[in-house]
């Protein structure tokens, strides 16, 4: 690998460290403000998605150059491919920590429903998901992004949980189901960013090992 690339490749690998790092700063806020009923701190949740817009597009560019400027091959190509792809999971979570903060939004004026729902608990290992996803990233360590992989089940089985508790409380309180079916989109969108954490770990098996498991299940996957 020529002395340029190798340095383009590591600039890279800050960029989207950073990106990561936003995503989950938002998510952390957005959930942060639902909890305490911080419209103020939701706020700031939807103001900082312009930079990570911004992010996002800078570091496309500089995967296109790379591949244009360079033409990578084997492992560095791998790398590249992938960042591409987790550029845009990333993106895509910083949006739905963004779908959060404005339903914590809208709730934050309204008077709290009193379930037992663990929203905190249900964030903290999406998050977890997120950062050990990019753990993997940084180590190309394909056993971490195994374990992501198959973290995902918890996090579907906590949504699935939380619907059946937003179905009862809602026969029992029609004239709360606005406000019910805003905290069960809060759920679907954490399960949503799990996925989207899942993907990030699938790319990193395949930048390692050039092996694509999207469609495979996890003990097909693991090794």
């Amino acid at each position: 690998m020529s002395i340029h690339l190798h340095r383009e490749i590591d600039n890279l690998k800050k960029k989207i460290l950073l990106m990561g790092a936003e995503a989950e700063e938002s998510l952390g806020k957005a959930v942060h403000a639902l909890t305490t009923r911080d419209s103020e701190l939701a706020r700031q949740v939807i103001a900082s998605d312009e930079d990570m817009d911004h992010l996002e597009v800078e570091i496309e560019e500089e995967c296109l150059k790379i591949l244009a400027l360079y033409q990578p091959v084997a492992i560095d190509l791998r790398y590249v491919i992938a960042v591409l792809k987790i550029n845009n999971d990333l993106e895509r979570i910083g949006d739905l920590a963004v779908n959060i903060a404005e339903r914590a939004m809208y709730l934050s004026s309204l008077a709290p429903i009193d379930l037992p729902l663990d929203f905190s608990g249900m964030s903290d290992k999406t998050q977890l998901m997120v950062k050990r996803s990019l753990d993997a990233l940084v180590n190309m360590d394909t056993t971490l992004a195994r374990q992501v992989r198959a973290s995902d089940d918890e996090i579907d089985e906590i949504n699935r949980h939380m619907y059946r508790v937003f179905e009862d409380y809602i026969r029992q309180h029609p004239e709360r189901v606005s406000e019910a079916l805003h905290l069960v989109s809060v759920s679907r969108h954490m399960e949503r960013i799990a996925d989207q954490a899942t993907n990030v770990a699938e790319d990193v098996i395949y930048m390692v090992e050039g092996e694509i498991v999207r469609h495979q299940p996890e003990d097909f996957s693991s090794k």
